[in-house]
């Protein structure tokens, strides 16, 4: 580990001298087009991009591929709008999904940085960060939850029915409210429970862990959760357009894509318990209230930067050190989640994977310093093993095109 740490901080170092030397970032969003990507080599990659969408019945999708912190490749494939004809380009917008998990770890690193929470730190109870949801706790090993735990899926939640964050209609049933609780009163709700197990002694996936980390976060910044992300994480790494996002197709931001989702799945009850019937992507649950569980939106090539700008290689300056970089990427065993990342596994590189009604993404980044990020605008009826075939189709475009990779950096301008 402590060599691990120091070969990090030499990267950084390295990075710090290296980056800048001639070269302006680019402002991606507004500079990237598929034209830039449309090479004759990699026509092979965009037939079997384009036959993996026909075969998944996907809309569109953005794929960027960054080897060592430059930006080899940003392309969009098919329709974000289908309705309005606009075409799925590398500036398009989409929801990220769990891939939110991610940037709020890296929020946690950072305070941890600035000395304001350790992740050692317990969230309830009289000398936690969230004292106030004391009243409502019967269970006393909530006091035993750790930040570490809540970023491991370590906290003692486990779903059994249904995850609070995804049953809204049900959460206000059995709590007789009549609105939708946003994230405090959810989570006020959801700890008159039980918990499963005691927390660090076992894992089970949370969607709820990553809302109580968004609060934490809140409390300890005194900002927004989505103010601290975007000043002290997506703005230090040179991204612009990272949102939380909105419920319905009306709330979309501008150059943000429309979803859609089976085109045999039939409509929804709205989250809000309106009696409506509505398209399970645009309503059927309360995104927004997701937080730094899964409501981002962004798009691919400015999620490639934040990566780049995590990663501890030269090119892109990091915004956390080598030792909290370390510290999200250690490898334990396949029953520990590693913090952020889904895995980190060394002979198999570091995962990231979101999946919800409209959307699926991942994000691989190899051990030979490749990275490859792909975001759909479209669900499937494989849910969340949608991604299981991303990673497929990731391995078949590396062995085909990956040395055909033009030598360029879109990140930045000479």
């Amino acid at each position: 580990m402590k060599h691990r740490i120091f070969l990090l901080v030499l990267l950084s170092l390295f990075s710090l001298l290296a980056s800048g030397r001639g070269k302006k970032d680019v402002d991606l969003n507004r500079s990237l087009s598929n034209a830039q990507s449309d090479i004759a080599e990699l026509k092979g990659l965009d037939k079997k991009v384009t036959a993996y969408m026909q075969q998944w019945q996907i809309k569109g999708l953005s794929l960027a591929v960054m080897r060592g912190d430059s930006l080899l490749l940003a392309k969009g494939y098919g329709w974000a709008d289908e309705a309005r004809r606009t075409k799925m380009e590398p500036s398009t917008l989409l929801r990220l999904a769990s891939v939110s998990k991610l940037i709020t770890a890296v929020g946690v690193m950072v305070l941890q940085e600035q000395g304001i929470l350790s992740l050692r730190d317990t969230v309830f109870g009289e000398r936690g960060i969230l004292p106030e949801y004391d009243e409502v706790i019967k269970d006393k090993n909530y006091y035993k939850i750790t930040v570490e735990d809540l970023l491991r899926h370590k906290g003692g939640f486990k779903v059994y029915s249904a995850d609070p964050l995804f049953s809204t209609r049900s959460v206000m049933a059995a709590n007789g409210l009549s609105a939708p609780p946003d994230g405090p009163a959810l989570v006020r709700c959801a700890l008159k429970r039980n918990l499963s197990f005691v927390p660090g002694t076992s894992q089970a996936y949370s969607n709820l862990g990553y809302l109580i980390l968004s609060l934490v976060i809140e409390r300890v910044s005194g900002l927004s959760y989505e103010d601290f992300i975007r000043r002290e994480v997506v703005e230090k790494a040179g991204c612009r357009d990272f949102y939380i996002a909105g419920n319905y197709y009306k709330d979309r931001q501008p150059g943000e894509a429309r979803y859609y989702v089976p085109v045999n799945e039939e409509p929804v009850p709205e989250y809000n318990n309106s009696g409506r019937m509505v398209t399970r992507c645009y309503g059927g649950n309360d995104i927004r209230t997701l937080q730094g569980a899964g409501a981002w939106v962004a798009s691919v090539p400015e999620l490639m930067r934040l990566v780049a700008a995590i990663d501890g290689r030269p090119g892109i300056p990091d915004i956390i050190s080598p030792a909290s970089l370390a510290a999200m990427t250690e490898y334990f065993d396949a029953e520990t989640y590693s913090l952020g990342w889904n895995d980190t596994k060394p002979d198999s590189g570091w995962m990231r994977s979101g999946s919800f009604s409209g959307t699926s993404a991942l994000v691989k980044y190899f051990p030979d310093g490749e990275c490859w990020i792909l975001v759909t605008n479209t669900s499937t009826w494989k849910g969340p093993g949608l991604s299981r075939y991303h990673a497929g189709l990731f391995r078949a475009l590396r062995e085909g095109w990956s040395d055909k990779m033009p030598a360029r950096d879109l990140f930045h301008k000479d």
